[in-house]
């Protein structure tokens, strides 16, 4: 006999004993319902009158029997037994009933408790769940409301043994009533809407818990973020909770745990496991675990909410906090000036480098730094090394990676990011020692939860840790490693130091990710490297960029573009984005001022020295501090500016001083002090608080250092020029580090003993410094050329004694003639295609910017007669746009022809116009790899044809479109000398090829033109085909990786039909096949003097290399035809393994 159902109310046939109860409500009634079943089963129990709908009997007072209240004369003597289930159910299940015998009341075990919040109803459709009581009076139903049915009364005395029959059958089987008369026999159906198990099985999830228990037991450390996810759910109650603390060891309590979820059922068992599953930190070991036994939760669960209460977790969010905060203003000079980095943060150029510094192409995003499958240069490798030149953007990035990852931007399975920087590790004492932890929570963020979970975590999973060392080069101390005990225990106190370099080593937290910066000449052992990086500053389009970011105001905007591009020195400084960005504020100030009119609101129009801009800086941050009004505006002069500001800087100078000659960057309270600094000289902005690392943690004095490495420079310049009672010694020891390499090792150098880093790789203690790198007393160097060239000299008769000037202009003019020749003379020379070759070293660029400095026509002069050399190699030396200024301001001075060799370096398209009165000389020049645009080839063009004197052009792997080649397509028809054309790996198509094989053609000059990497494909191809009829020069010409196909194949080979000239053709990484290979093989039928065909990684198989063999044999000027890479299998090969000019493994 079927139930039938009608709205709100379910009734089945008048059979005596039956009782068919409806509910619709949900898991966390149930979970309550756990609790009164087990307060049941102690033996308290009432009877209250059914509740109306909606309604909740009063709370029941427990009987004085000690067991469940009576259910009829017949349920007198009936023991309570414990709750049980029956199978197929997930949980104890309450169900409304009418005594025999005593209308209207039911027995209610334990008291009724109103649940939070409304229950939950069932989706529209859904099928109903139904529960079936046995008892012994008349089948009548009365449904106690949706919100609570328990209202009417609620409990399960417990049934041995499974039903012997399906629940739908259970009004016709009369033996149910003989075997449990008395007993409340509860069945529940799930509906969909409610639970949707897997269809395996139906109670999974416990049988999960009881199969897999001690395995459970074994792996769940963390047992309160179970607890709170369950009291949170109302699965625990208070008490529940309350149990599980009071167990006294972890194991316990998750025993304890689990006994209390299976007794709650199906749903609560599922939760437990959803909890394991989303909280991955806190259950990390159970993650494999979870993905074999294929749990998937049921949508009810997932919509319950889950609580990360784990420590792992606590601690990243507080460091994602933390480092927000750090990073969310970009580093300024005034302490009143914040500036959003989202706001002004622009990319600047990365390059990818090999080990020994060769391009290996550009990264576009800071995030690709991370990224495990790019610019791997070593596997084992633990370290992304990123290095450039001072103020070139290192330390911007890394805060702007630092932002990106505490905003949930960068996607890279970091949940541990710390940031240090390595001056600060100077400040530590010899005699402190600290834990591995302590350095990572105390000096750093400080987990609020359980920090030895946290900790444990990290050493368990290092990979998920980030650590970036900013400025490995300013890492100075006199602590010696090398005495140092070999510690690698975490748990061990050492030496801050120590534990620095063993992080490096990786001999600590192996596996964790390393983000490492230094300026350009730093090295590294290359079994720590993973990737290399080569800032490289802005580019034009970058320096547009920020312009647009750094002033929005359109009128404010064009003007400063305008005045830069007016001056190409000044846009050459810019190409260094702390320069620039100190060039844009004096613009914004002399824009924003009140005093500033007419001309005065303008830049520089005049060539312009790394010290005006720094003088630029200091003059407007002195007026900024003088006192203002409406009506009186600041009408100081430069000079009054500085006289006014003299004991300020003075007492800057000082200090910085002081570190320079230290090698410290980081500056004590008391050091400052010493120094006579005042409150109103540290808001002048530049010097800086800076925390204070230490065993002490937070709360110690204040530590200072300066807003940039360049900045402190210039003020120990300032100090060493203005203070009259430095000497000529002092003033110029720092000039020691120009000593020529041999008397470079034996000069004794005022600079301390650098830090000598042991164990960076596996073959033990360093034998040189990987740290010695001195651009800082170079800049000192630089600015003191500047401040005592002769075009500073008016306005520092007003700071210095004149005789004290006199003195030191003598002196340092002494120096820097003797030094120049000096260095010059010990140049290395060597004799190579005609030229008398000088490989200048990077000290020889910071010569020139020194030079440069002083604008001193008779030093640049000295300068080019000391070099005594035709070929100027200046390769791999990083060299800027701004270092072109210096080299034209030495080059120009140069009588005979030079050839000028600028490869692998950073000139762009200023560095080029800077080049310009040097280019009547030059009769070589190669710039590849320089980012030069269209428009840098435009002005080589302009300039190169007015002389005619060019023979090698070489313009490899820059930024050259079709525009670009129809320039150098002009040089190639004025310039009747050329005989070199190198212009691979840039963006030119079939249109630019066109117009260089015209021009190709014309040219009875050229020798060599080199076209790999471009887009030519078969139009540029059949142009080029046309160049090679019969042309008289040309010897060697490659079209490789081209997309040159079949058809362009063709016409190449039938146009060396007709040609005697060419020796060497690359078709290499093309779309050449068997025809093509067909074609060429007619094609040395009559070509004898073509000597290398070069067509590795085509499409040619074992057909067309047969055919070109055969045409060997016809064929005796060709040495080689290089198939590698081709579809050749080996056993093909062998058939013409006696060809030897054939290659084709």
């Amino acid at each position: 006999m079927q139930p039938s159902s009608t709205q709100g109310q379910i009734r089945v046939a008048d059979i005596p004993g039956v009782l068919l109860c409806y509910t619709a409500d949900s898991g966390r009634r149930r979970g309550r319902a756990g609790a009164a079943l087990r307060r049941a089963s102690d033996g308290r129990g009432a009877t209250a009158p059914c509740a109306p709908e909606g309604h909740r009997s009063e709370r029941a007072a427990p009987t004085s029997a000690g067991r469940p209240a009576s259910l009829g004369p017949s349920t007198a003597s009936a023991a309570p037994a414990p709750p049980r289930r029956l199978p197929g159910v997930g949980w104890p299940v309450e169900c409304v009933c009418r005594g025999h015998g005593l209308p209207g009341q039911v027995p209610v075990l334990g008291p009724a408790r109103r649940p939070r919040g409304p229950a939950p109803r069932a989706s529209a459709g859904a099928e109903r769940s139904w529960a079936l009581a046995l008892a012994t009076g008349p089948s009548e139903f009365c449904k106690g409301g949706e919100s609570d049915w328990r209202g009417c009364g609620a409990g399960v005395l417990g049934l041995e043994s499974e039903l012997p029959f399906p629940p739908e059958d259970i009004c016709s089987q009369q033996c149910v009533q003989e075997k449990w008369p008395f007993a409340i026999l509860a069945i529940e159906k799930q509906g969909h809407s409610e639970m949707e198990l897997n269809p395996s099985s139906s109670h999974s999830h416990l049988k999960l818990l009881k199969v897999h228990r001690e395995l459970l037991v074994t792996h769940i450390r963390n047992t309160q973020c179970l607890v709170d996810n369950l009291l949170e759910n109302d699965y625990f109650s208070v008490e529940d909770a309350e149990i599980v603390c009071a167990c006294p060891t972890q194991p316990d309590k998750v025993r304890r745990i689990l006994d209390m979820v299976q007794s709650k059922g199906e749903e609560v068992a599922e939760f437990f496991l959803y909890v394991l599953q989303q909280l991955t930190d806190a259950y990390v070991d159970l993650r494999p675990w979870l993905a074999d036994v294929g749990f998937m939760p049921s949508p009810l669960v997932q919509s319950r909410a889950i609580i990360n209460t784990d420590p792992v977790s606590r601690y990243t969010e507080k460091l994602r906090h933390q480092l927000g905060c750090d990073s969310k203003f970009m580093l300024c000079y005034g302490k009143q000036e914040e500036m959003l980095l989202e706001e002004t943060y622009t990319d600047t150029i990365m390059e990818l480098v090999s080990f020994s510094n060769e391009s290996l192409g550009s990264l576009d995003d800071p995030a690709c730094l991370l990224d495990p499958s790019t610019g791997i240069l070593n596997e084992q490798g633990e370290t992304v090394f990123v290095f450039g030149d001072a103020g070139v953007g290192k330390s911007m990035l890394l805060q702007w990676l630092q932002h990106l990852w505490a905003s949930g931007q960068l996607d890279s399975g970091v949940k541990f990011f710390f940031h240090f920087r390595c001056r600060t590790f100077s400040c530590f004492r010899e005699s402190d020692r600290l834990r591995l932890q302590d350095l990572l929570f105390k000096h750093y963020c400080y987990p609020e939860h359980d920090p030895g979970e946290v900790f444990a975590f990290l050493l368990r999973f290092p990979q998920t840790a980030l650590f970036t060392f900013d400025g490995l080069d300013e890492l100075h101390s006199d602590f010696d490693l090398s005495r140092a005990p070999d510690s690698c225990c975490p748990w061990e106190p050492a030496h801050p130091l120590v534990l620095l370099a063993n992080l490096l080593s990786g001999r600590l937290l192996k596996g964790a990710g390393k983000l490492l910066t230094a300026r350009t000449g730093v090295e590294l052992p290359r079994q720590l490297l993973r990737k290399k990086v080569l800032l490289r500053g802005f580019s034009p389009g970058h320096l547009r960029a920020y312009a647009r970011r750094m002033i929005p105001e359109r009128v404010a905007q064009c003007r400063l573009l305008e005045q830069l591009e007016a001056n190409p020195n000044l846009c050459s400084l810019c190409a260094v984005p702390l320069f620039c960005w100190i060039i844009f504020r004096c613009f914004q100030h002399f824009h924003a001022s009140p005093d500033s009119c007419g001309s005065s609101s303008q830049l520089p129009d005049q060539a312009v020295t790394l010290t005006d801009v720094f003088m630029l800086v200091a003059e407007m941050h002195l007026n900024k501090m003088q006192p203002r009004s409406l009506v009186q505006h600041n009408t100081r002069s430069p000079a009054e500016t500085f006289l006014a500001g003299r004991r300020s800087l003075l007492a800057l100078g000082r200090l910085a001083h002081g570190g320079m000659a230290k090698g410290l960057f980081v500056f004590s309270q008391e050091q400052v002090q010493t120094c006579a600094l005042q409150e109103e000289d540290l808001q002048l902005g530049f010097l800086r608080a800076a925390p204070e690392p230490g065993p002490e943690g937070e709360g110690g004095p204040p530590s200072y250092e300066f807003f940039h490495i360049t900045l402190q420079a210039f003020l120990t310049a300032f100090f060493l020029v203005v203070d009259d009672q430095v000497d000529t010694q002092e003033l110029l020891a720092f000039f020691q580090e120009w000593a020529p390499p041999g008397e470079a090792a034996a000069a004794s150098s005022c600079y301390p003993r650098f830090l000598a880093f042991q164990r960076l790789g596996s073959g033990g203690l360093a034998r040189t410094d990987p740290f010695q790198k001195k651009d800082h007393l170079q800049f000192t160097n630089l600015f003191l050329c500047g401040l005592l060239s002769k075009a500073k000299q008016k306005l520092l008769q007003h700071l210095v004694p004149p005789a004290s000037l006199r003195r030191k202009r003598k002196a340092l003019w002494a120096h820097l003639f003797a030094s120049v020749r000096t260095y010059l003379k010990n140049l290395p020379r060597v004799q190579s295609g005609g030229f008398n070759q000088v490989q200048a070293m990077p000290t020889f660029l910071w010569m020139l910017r020194c030079i440069y400095e002083t604008q001193s026509q008779e030093v640049g002069q000295l300068a080019a007669r000391g070099m005594c050399a035709n070929y100027l190699k200046l390769t791999y030396c990083n060299a800027c746009s701004a270092d072109c200024s210096a080299l034209s301001f030495v080059l120009h001075h140069f009588r005979k022809r030079l050839a000028l060799d600028l490869d692998n370096n950073n000139l762009n398209d200023y560095g080029v116009r800077e080049l310009q009165p040097c280019f009547s000389r030059l009769t070589v020049v190669r710039l590849s790899v320089n980012q030069i645009t269209d428009s840098g080839v435009k002005v080589l063009a302009e300039e190169l044809t007015k002389y005619k004197i060019l023979t090698y052009l070489g313009l490899y792997s820059n930024q050259i479109t079709d525009v670009g080649a129809q320039y150098v397509a002009k040089v190639l028809d004025e310039c009747r000398s050329l005989t070199h054309v190198k212009l691979g790996k840039n963006k030119i198509t079939s249109e630019g090829g066109k117009y260089l094989a015209l021009a190709v053609k014309n040219s009875s000059s050229i020798i060599d033109v080199g076209m790999w990497g471009n887009q030519i494909g078969d139009e540029g191809a059949k142009a080029f085909a046309e160049a090679l009829r019969n042309h008289p020069s040309l010897r060697n010409l490659s079209l490789a990786f081209n997309g040159i196909t079949m058809e362009g194949g063709k016409s190449l080979a039938q146009a060396l039909c007709c040609n005697t000239s060419l020796r060497i053709f690359w078709l290499t990484k093309n779309e050449l096949n068997d025809e093509a290979a067909e074609s060429m093989a007619e094609m040395l039928k009559v070509n004898q003097t073509l000597q290398n065909l070069w067509l590795i990684q085509n499409q040619i198989t074992a057909k067309g290399t047969a055919q070109l063999a055969e045409a060997l044999q016809r064929n005796t000027g060709i040495l080689e035809i290089c198939l590698n890479g081709n579809p050749i299998e080996p056993e093909e090969a062998e058939a013409f393994a006696k060809e030897k000019r054939i290659i084709c493994f």
